[in-house]
């Protein structure tokens, strides 16, 4: 057994909920009751409308990539830190993108490294991405001959890792999306600005001008976090970012950035002195990644989405050595550490915590 004691399963807390708990990847939601919601609204000061749904967000240590969950020897079934290392770095973000005026954001409170309490938004289904280097699945289609790139036409001559000349936005779909002519039944396709606009309704935009203010949102929240990054010799190369609409003190709609932002799994950050010596160093999932490509039996099953079943039967069988799982450990803590200023508080017993804090706090536990 490792010596470590990570957060790996965080759907099993006995947090009051409406509905069942929803388990991505890494996160899971706890959507509370209306009469939770409203009373942590009255009793905390929260500035937002007292009928706002509230939601808790548990953070895990989990790490996927190649759309699989992946393990360590020795019983290690996260990454040391990771967690709190992707919320810290998230909510940096989001309080500097308050400081410059940009749009709200989801989170309303944090009281532990690996909690966010939310406001539930509507979330519009694309995925918002971003690029400034070509490089990653962009770089494999460019150079198998691909010029069209969500409706953009990149010029000739490119090369690998390259800045582009202006900054790309080359959304895909969240989720699947039905029923529109363009735009194949399948999560995670790209499609152009023309098919958004012409199917709101079916991305969940209520306007025009609401597709306009996602990609000014996008193209700000991207810029400020470059320039930060910049600053302390990192390369912000590439980003997703989510969006989603609430309520507004007036009762009015309004878009505001949801999920996570400028994290190491949600971006490609590269360091900046290597890159300007012709190196490329990864300080994101990007080098996980490369890891995973020069140690599974079969390389080529991570890049054909046709099989993924016999890729995550080869993910579920395969164990990184903890060596690795804490190298990994020490991109997150580090880029965090760079990032932020402070060093990550790794939990000795996250779930113990969470349970308490929640409990004591916030009144959410139910008592067996």
């Amino acid at each position: 057994m490792s010596a470590y004691k990570v957060m790996d399963v965080n759907d099993d807390l006995a947090i009051r909920v409406s509905g069942k708990v929803h388990s991505g990847k890494v996160r899971s939601v706890y959507k509370l009751t209306a009469a939770d919601s409203s009373r942590l609204i009255r009793e905390k000061g929260y500035p937002i409308a007292e009928d706002t749904t509230l939601a808790i967000m548990i953070i895990s240590d989990r790490i996927s990539a190649f759309e699989c969950i992946w393990r360590g020897e020795n019983n290690l079934k996260g990454v040391p830190g990771k967690g709190a290392a992707l919320n810290a770095i998230s909510a940096h973000w989001f309080k500097c993108f308050d400081e410059a005026g940009l749009a709200g954001n989801h989170i309303v409170d944090v009281p532990h490294p690996y909690i966010w309490i939310v406001r539930q938004a509507q979330p519009v289904m694309v995925e918002a991405i971003a690029r400034n280097y070509i490089t990653g699945s962009m770089w494999r289609a460019y150079s198998k001959g691909t010029r069209d790139f969500c409706g953009i036409a990149l010029e000739e001559g490119l090369q690998s890792n390259q800045k582009l000349s202006e900054l790309l936005i080359t959304p895909s779909t969240k989720g699947i999306i039905s029923g529109v002519a363009d735009v194949p039944e399948v999560d995670d396709v790209n499609i152009s600005r023309d098919n958004i606009l012409n199917n709101l309704e079916a991305f969940k935009f209520n306007s025009d001008a609401d597709v306009d203010l996602y990609e000014k949102l996008l193209t700000e929240g991207f810029n400020l976090i470059t320039e930060q990054l910049a600053e302390v010799e990192q390369i912000f190369v590439d980003t997703k970012f989510e969006f989603g609409y609430v309520k507004d003190l007036q009762g009015n709609d309004e878009l505001i950035y949801i999920d996570e932002v400028g994290t190491p799994d949600s971006s490609r950050i590269w360091d900046a002195k290597a890159y300007q010596q012709g190196n490329i160093v990864e300080n994101s999932k990007e080098g996980f990644r490369q890891m995973l490509l020069k140690s599974v039996p079969n390389p080529q099953l991570l890049l054909d989405k046709d099989k993924m079943s016999e890729r995550t039967a080869m993910a579920a069988e395969f164990l990184l050595s903890e060596e690795d799982i804490l190298r990994v450990s020490e991109t997150y803590t580090s880029i965090s550490k760079t990032i932020t200023g402070k060093a990550v508080q790794v939990p000795a017993d996250p779930k113990a915590e969470i349970i308490e804090i929640l409990d004591r706090d916030y009144g959410l536990i139910e008592k067996t």
